[in-house]
């Protein structure tokens, strides 16, 4: 039994916070963000919208996509590192307010890679018969753990849910392959303590060596080759981070997901996110082969080599 996305959805704040909003609260510039990390745009939830909103909203929409009601799931996985409190899990809080069955549910704290550790997790219980249906969600509310008097990391994140609806699917579709692995001797390069802390440098050449290796990875793992690829779905962090990963694929440009100019990184959402923008735009269809990369702190990776469709 094959495990794939058969339905999909994001949730998106209406508040944008351009880089010229940003000139104006610190000492940076349009042209120095843009030209460093391709960010023009990111959205900022309100005080009245939290980590479990934007997964609930996601999650409604996914549902609908898929063309299911929250009683036909049977688990629920979310990965954060921004959840409402530490318990209950933002999964519990949206098992409720889906008015889904007393299912599993459960958090998982895999930063940036989450979203790839969640569908990894999940297609695991699919493909073993155990469970038919499960809601991965990938939702972070960063603006909440960002030091705005930081420039160096107020510039580059934003807040967004995505959410994908795992489920059976024909031969041939769905997740082909996976790598997830982690290195915390990097964890120092990216935590947080009340705020986000980054060596952009170091994680920056982590990025760049390890989203290429494991893109590479999960093709040679599923039998295919590059010229295969259909569309690479990076995790939105950084432009030359993402066109890296794009060169170590030999793609050209239009075939890479590029959503960080609107969104900045929105950690395990971003790649949910970029599916439901590519597929709104027409540039994802029955049968293409997807690479999803993603990276994070941990530090952890993950890629997924996927068909899409039914």
């Amino acid at each position: 039994m094959n495990a794939g996305i058969i339905g999909i959805g994001r949730y998106i704040p209406d508040n944008i916070l351009t880089n010229h909003d940003l000139e104006k609260r610190m000492d940076t510039s349009d042209e120095w963000i843009r030209t460093r990390t391709g960010i023009e745009e990111r959205r900022i939830a309100g005080d009245d919208i939290d980590t479990s909103d934007m997964a609930f909203k996601a999650a409604e929409k996914a549902l609908e996509h898929a063309g299911i009601t929250a009683q036909e799931l049977d688990m629920i996985l979310v990965a954060t590192v921004t959840p409402d409190s530490p318990f209950p899990s933002v999964a519990c809080r949206i098992q409720e307010r889906l008015g889904a069955r007393q299912i599993p549910a459960m958090d998982i704290s895999a930063a940036c890679a989450g979203f790839m550790y969640g569908l990894v997790t999940g297609k695991q219980f699919i493909e073993t018969g155990v469970y038919k249906n499960i809601l991965v969600v990938g939702v972070e509310k960063l603006s909440k753990v960002t030091d705005w008097e930081d420039r160096n990391t107020a510039v580059l994140f934003g807040d967004a849910a995505g959410a994908a609806i795992l489920g059976p699917v024909a031969d041939g579709k769905g997740i082909l392959s996976f790598d997830l692995g982690s290195d915390g001797s990097g964890g120092k390069h990216l935590y947080q303590e009340e705020y986000i802390i980054m060596n952009g440098r170091e994680v920056f050449k982590f990025a760049v060596r390890q989203m290429g290796e494991s893109s590479v990875k999960v093709l040679e793992k599923a039998g295919l080759t590059k010229a295969d690829v259909d569309m690479l779905i990076p995790h939105q962090a950084n432009i030359r981070i993402m066109e890296a990963s794009r060169e170590r694929l030999e793609l050209p440009a239009e075939k890479m997901s590029k959503t960080v100019n609107k969104y900045g990184n929105t950690s395990a959402a971003s790649i949910p996110l970029s599916i439901v923008e590519e597929l709104e735009a027409g540039k994802i269809k029955d049968g293409d082969l997807l690479v999803m990369v993603g990276f994070g702190g941990g530090l952890t990776w993950g890629a997924i080599a996927m068909r899409w469709g039914r």
